[in-house]
C-alpha cells in the first residue's frame, strides 16, 4: 500500500480542487490519501463525491497552533467534523486569516513591494487565504523566484519583516479538542527549521505525555539526519511515525506520494479514531 497522509487543495492553499487532487492521487498510484487543508474541512464533500475506485480517503485537517511564540501545525485525522468545540476553534483561526493577510500586505507595501489585497484574494480564490497566497503574489511580482523563497526572515517567515501574527491554537488545547472529537493527532513537520524556529524536543515529549499520537518524520523539509533523529525520538516517546508529501499542487515542488506512511502505522491510526472512518472510493465521475 502507498499511503500519503498530508495534502492540500484549493479549500485552503493548494492549487488543485479537491476533486482533481483525489484523481491525481489515484493516477499517482496511491492507495490512501488524506485531505488535510488548513483549519477547514470544506473540501471533503467534493473529494468524496468523485473518489476513484481503489483509492481510500482519510478526512482530516491541519490546525494552526503556536507554543511559546513558535508556530507549529497539528495534523488531525478522522475527527467528527461537526464537533462543536473543534468547529468553533477552526472558525476562530479562519476568521483571522484575511485581516492577517491584509496586515502582511501593508508591511510589504511599506517595504516597497506593490502587492495588493485584490491580487492575493484572486490567488486564494475560494480557499482560506494564508501566507502561501501572499508568497505566490511575491512570485508573480518577481520579488522571489519561488514560494519557498518567500518564507525567509527577509519576507514572510515567523518574525520576518512582513510577518503578522494571527489567532493560533495552543497545541495542548488543539490536542484536547481533536481527541474529544474522536480524532488522531500528529505533529506536522516538527523540525522544519527552514520555516522558522521549531519547538524543542522537550515540548514534543510534553505533548506525547498529553496524548499526541505521532510525529510526521518523512517530509521534504527534513534532511536525512533529521529524520533519523526524529525516528529515535518517536521510539523513545512511543509515538507513531508518519510520512507524507505535504502536497500543494503547483505551489510547491513536492509530488504526491513523495514520502509515505507505513501501512501498519496507518492501521493503528484508523484503529484509534472514533470520530470518522476512512472512505473507500466507489468510482467517481
Amino acid at each position: 500500500m502507498r499511503i500519503d497522509l498530508h495534502t492540500h487543495s484549493t479549500a485552503s492553499d493548494g492549487t488543485d480542487t479537491p476533486a482533481d487532487l483525489v484523481r491525481k492521487a489515484a493516477a499517482a498510484g496511491l492507495d490512501v490519501v488524506a485531505l488535510t487543508d488548513h483549519d477547514t474541512t470544506r473540501g471533503h464533500a467534493e473529494a468524496l463525491s468523485v473518489l476513484p475506485a481503489g483509492l481510500t480517503l482519510v478526512t482530516g485537517g491541519e490546525l494552526s497552533c503556536r507554543l511559546d511564540g513558535i508556530g507549529m501545525h497539528m495534523l488531525a485525522y478522522l475527527f467528527d467534523p461537526d464537533d462543536p468545540a473543534l468547529l468553533a476553534e477552526r472558525e476562530l483561526v479562519r476568521d483571522d486569516r484575511a485581516p492577517r493577510a491584509k496586515g502582511m500586505i501593508a508591511k510589504l507595501n511599506a517595504l516597497g513591494v506593490p502587492v495588493t489585497w485584490e491580487q492575493v484574494a484572486r490567488i486564494a480564490g475560494d480557499g482560506s487565504v494564508g501566507r502561501p497566497h501572499v508568497a505566490s503574489a511575491l512570485v508573480e511580482l518577481g520579488v522571489v523566484p519561488t514560494v519557498s523563497d518567500a518564507f525567509t526572515q527577509e519576507w514572510l517567515a515567523d518574525g520576518g519583516r512582513a510577518y503578522m501574527e494571527k489567532h493560533e491554537t495552543d497545541p495542548f488545547e488543539a490536542l484536547r479538542l481533536v481527541k474529544d472529537a474522536g480524532g488522531v493527532a500528529v505533529f506536522a513537520h516538527p523540525a522544519a527549521s527552514k520555516r522558522g524556529r521549531t519547538v524543542p524536543e522537550s515540548a514534543i515529549a510534553a505533548l506525547a505525555e498529553a496524548g499526541l499520537d505521532g510525529i510526521e518524520v518523512d517530509h521534504m523539509d527534513h534532511e536525512p539526519d533529521t529524520r533519523a533523529r526524529l525516528r529515535g525520538l518517536a521510539k523513545e516517546l512511543g509515538l507513531l511515525v508518519t510520512g507524507s508529501s505535504d502536497y500543494h499542487g503547483s505551489r510547491k515542488t513536492c509530488v504526491l506520494g513523495e514520502f509515505t506512511t507505513d501501512p501498519e502505522v496507518y492501521g493503528e491510526i484508523t484503529r484509534r479514531a472514533t470520530g470518522a472512518f476512512p472512505v473507500p472510493g466507489a468510482g467517481g465521475v
